[in-house]
C-alpha cells in the first residue's frame, strides 16, 4: 500500500508540474475586437482565465474604460460576460469539451495592450482514485498549490500592468507640465512686450505734448 501510494504521489506531482506548461499566455494589441480559442480536452475541467489591460497607446490618455470579454462554449452558449474591465480573474467549469472562444472588444478610440492567460486544470489520476480517502487530501493540496502558483502569475501581470500604466501617467504629466510652462512663459513674454510697447507710446505722446 505504501509503495502504491508513493508511486501515485510521484506520478501526481509529475502530472502537476507538466500541467504548469499548459498555461496559455499571450500579450496582444486590440483595436476594436480580438478573439482567441482554447481547446478544452476534458469535460468537467476547471478553466482559469485572467487578463490585464497593460496600457493605452496614447501618452495623453491617462485612463480608459477597459475592455469587454465574452466567453462562449463549443455550442455558442455564453459562459461569462465582463464589461469595461481593466483587469479580471475568474474560473469556470467546462460542461463540454471542445473549442471555447474568448472575444475581447475595445470601445475606446485608443489601441489597448492586453495580457491574457488561460489555464486548464485536469488531473488524470483524480478520476481513478476519487473514492480513495488516502488520495483526496493529497489531490486537494496539489490543487491548492496549483491555484497559488497561478495567483502568483496573475499578480505579476497585475503589478507589471500597474507599473507600465503609472509610467504612462507620469510621462503624460511631465509633458503637460512642460507644455504648461512653455505657454506660461510665452504669455509672460507677450505681456512684457506689450507693456514695453504701451510705455513707449505713452512717453512718445508726452514728449510730443511737451514740445508743443
Amino acid at each position: 500500500m505504501k509503495i502504491g501510494f508513493l508511486v501515485f504521489v510521484a506520478v501526481a506531482l509529475l502530472a502537476f508540474l507538466c500541467s504548469l506548461n499548459a498555461v496559455y499566455g499571450i500579450r496582444f494589441v486590440i483595436d476594436r475586437e480580438e478573439c482567441f480559442s482554447h481547446d478544452v480536452k476534458y469535460e468537467g475541467d476547471t478553466i482559469h482565465v485572467s487578463f490585464v489591460v497593460i496600457k493605452a497607446d496614447s501618452t495623453w490618455h491617462n485612463s480608459h474604460e477597459g475592455v469587454d470579454l465574452v466567453v462562449k462554449g463549443p455550442t455558442g452558449d455564453q459562459i461569462q460576460d465582463y464589461r469595461d474591465k481593466i483587469s479580471e480573474k475568474f474560473e469556470f467549469v467546462a460542461h463540454q469539451k471542445g473549442i471555447h472562444r474568448f472575444c475581447f472588444s475595445n470601445k475606446s478610440p485608443y489601441y489597448e495592450t492586453v495580457d491574457f492567460d488561460v489555464h486548464e486544470s485536469h488531473f488524470t489520476y483524480y478520476d481513478q482514485h476519487a473514492k480513495d480517502e488516502h488520495f483526496n487530501p493529497l489531490l486537494e493540496q496539489i490543487s491548492k498549490l496549483e491555484e497559488a502558483l497561478y495567483n502568483i502569475q496573475f499578480e505579476q501581470h497585475w503589478l507589471e500592468a500597474q507599473t507600465e500604466r503609472q509610467a504612462i501617467v507620469n510621462e503624460a504629466m511631465s509633458k503637460r507640465a512642460v507644455h504648461k510652462a512653455f505657454y506660461e512663459s510665452a504669455a509672460l513674454i507677450g505681456a512684457s512686450v506689450l507693456q514695453v510697447y504701451l510705455l513707449r507710446r505713452l512717453f512718445e505722446r508726452k514728449l510730443g505734448m511737451s514740445r508743443v
